[in-house]
């Protein structure tokens, strides 16, 4: 895995977030990760949750990695939870995969409701999108990593 403590990102506008070198709101936090609003959303409630520790994308993940992705969906079905989203069948989370990543530093979208993402959102952060990858098949593909032949 590709990491470097947040504080050697110093390049990483995440790094700086992570590292309270920036104005970011941050709407949950805890040792390992942090989660506030995407800057640019793609539908009504959009948040990105990221781990403190730089990693540069989910590509760099491996399997011993799973609780950490699972973690970062914990975080961001609670922050859901916390801005009061009703309809939590209606949610779409995961990570776009480079070259398509926007900020080299593994972060989670979490995005509701995705039935009224616009025509735009639906092509960074769809089902027909080849750039976005939702967290289940991210977890399964870190999953086949870990299986021994």
């Amino acid at each position: 895995m590709e990491t470097e403590e947040a504080s050697g990102g110093e390049d990483c506008p995440f790094c700086e977030i992570a590292n309270n070198k920036s104005d970011t709101e941050i709407l949950l936090s805890d040792d390992e990760l942090l989660c506030f609003r995407d800057m640019k959303p793609g539908a009504a409630h959009h948040y990105l949750v990221i781990p403190r520790t730089h990693i540069s994308s989910c590509k760099a993940l491996q399997a011993v990695d799973i609780p950490l992705v699972e973690r970062m969906v914990q975080m961001g079905w609670r922050t859901l939870e916390k801005n009061k989203v009703s309809d939590l069948d209606d949610v779409r989370m995961g990570f776009h995969v480079p070259p398509f990543s926007s900020v080299p530093h593994l972060h989670l979208h979490t995005l509701a409701p995705a039935s009224k993402m616009n025509f735009k959102s639906q092509l960074h952060y769809g089902p027909q999108s080849h750039w976005f990858i939702t967290v289940d098949k991210v977890l399964t593909q870190l999953k086949n990593r870990g299986r021994v032949n």
